[in-house]
């Protein structure tokens, strides 16, 4: 009998594990991401439907803190600093929440991101940034809650909501012409120290042209007025591989002086067994 029960589970198993219920979600979950000027925006968020029910008023009573969707909270993400209603809003992720009413929604941008709905336990100090923004009738009912990064303009966008008759769209100012801007001044005063030490590096490690190497790794050490230790340590096996161990054991003592300095004692630890490795 005892084997004739172990057969049957054997058997029965891997049905078992397979079978899985499934079944769509009340809410849907949706994920959008826009680029607005150079800004990345994403949102995630559960889609509620209507379904033959008064929303505003009733579903979501006016006046008091709404989700701003369903399940857990509506995540929004910047890219970048952005601007909304003539303040700064850092960059990053915050849960989206709302206080809609009857001509107005209040919009919160809250810092803690990880709740079932509501915050067990709100706190103002989460509070990053909040605004009120005028609500707009809509003739035609919009049946599943919808979230919309529209209006688009290389300097702003709307942040859009809709559901039933209401409709908000709030401005978000981007840091396009300032991001723009920085990047045609960097781009046209020619390569970075960091640009030079990575050109440098790539050809020592692909067994590239070690002149140019070199060239390449004297220009980043030209560009900057403390020398990082890692940057000389670069140096120094490039002279080595150049045949200049006496000029490498030079830089390795530079390079060991700045990673002690900066307590990095892999660096420390490598230079020593160079600087050993040339001398003899």
């Amino acid at each position: 009998m005892k084997k004739l029960l172990i057969a049957l589970a054997i058997v029965i198993a891997p049905f078992t594990a397979e079978a899985q219920v499934k079944t769509p979600q009340a809410s849907p979950k949706a994920y959008i991401k826009q680029t607005v000027g150079l800004t990345d925006v994403e949102v995630t968020y559960s889609r509620p439907g209507a379904r033959g029910r008064a929303v505003f008023g009733n579903l979501v009573p006016f006046g008091k803190l709404w989700r701003t969707g369903a399940n857990e909270n509506t995540i929004i993400n910047f890219s970048d600093d952005v601007i909304i209603d003539g303040k700064t809003l850092k960059k990053g992720k915050y849960a989206l929440y709302t206080i809609p009413k009857i001509e107005s929604w209040e919009v919160i941008f809250y810092l803690s991101t990880d709740n079932w709905g509501l915050p067990e336990n709100w706190s103002d100090s989460y509070v990053a940034l909040r605004t009120t923004v005028k609500e707009d009738a809509l003739p035609t009912p919009v049946e599943t809650f919808t979230i919309g990064i529209n209006g688009l303009d290389p300097n702003f966008g709307y942040l859009e909501m809709a559901w039933e008759n209401s409709h908000v769209a709030l401005k978000f100012e981007v840091p396009t012409a300032k991001t723009a801007t920085a990047s045609i001044e960097k781009t046209l005063a020619g390569p970075s120290s960091n640009d030079y030490f990575a050109a440098a590096q790539y050809l020592f490690q692909s067994n590239g042209n070690i002149e140019t190497a070199r060239t390449y790794v004297d220009k980043s050490l030209d560009m900057v007025t403390e020398k990082p230790y890692f940057i000389l340590r670069l140096k120094s096996l490039i002279q080595a591989k150049q045949g200049d161990k006496k000029g490498a054991v030079e830089t390795a003592k530079a390079s060991l002086a700045a990673a002690e300095t900066a307590n990095n004692q892999d660096y420390v630890k490598m230079n020593k067994d160079s600087i050993a490795e040339w001398s003899r």
